[in-house]
């Protein structure tokens, strides 16, 4: 019955890997989301939140809430923009986002090394490129 349904398949995907994800990221007691969202910021310190959502694909409204909450429990602060422009703020790490930089890369190979025992590499690559690819058409 379901087997042309992209709601359904997509959705049982999403299940089972947000839930291995969930338990990965659990260890530095972060949900995925914030995890990734925290490993951009150290990987690219200062960046806008204009930025932030094109770069993670999110509504300008979650970045927000996602850069309040990440600086409420310390783990990034805002700064003015070079650029002098005092609506948009720039966001970087803190000491305690930056002690999480090495467990974070740790857990997100260790999650990539994890699929690759699933997927083939080359099935595992062309699946998240058919992924990115279809979420930009859509």
């Amino acid at each position: 019955m379901f087997d042309r349904c992209l709601y359904f398949n997509s959705n049982v995907l999403v299940r089972k890997i947000e839930k291995i994800w969930i338990d990965a990221y659990s260890e530095v007691g972060l949900a995925p989301a914030h995890a990734y969202f925290l490993r951009l910021v150290l990987e690219k310190p200062g960046l806008a939140q204009r930025e932030i959502v094109v770069e993670l694909s999110l509504d300008k409204s979650t970045i927000t809430r996602f850069v309040d909450k990440m600086a409420l429990d310390g783990y990034l602060y805002r700064a003015a923009s070079p650029t002098g422009n005092l609506k948009e703020q720039c966001i970087f790490p803190t000491e305690k986002c930056l002690r999480l930089k090495e467990p974070l890369n740790a857990i997100g190979a260790g999650l990539y090394k994890r699929m690759q025992e699933v997927f083939s590499p080359e099935e595992l690559k062309s699946m998240v490129g058919w992924m990115r690819s279809a979420s930009q058409k859509l």
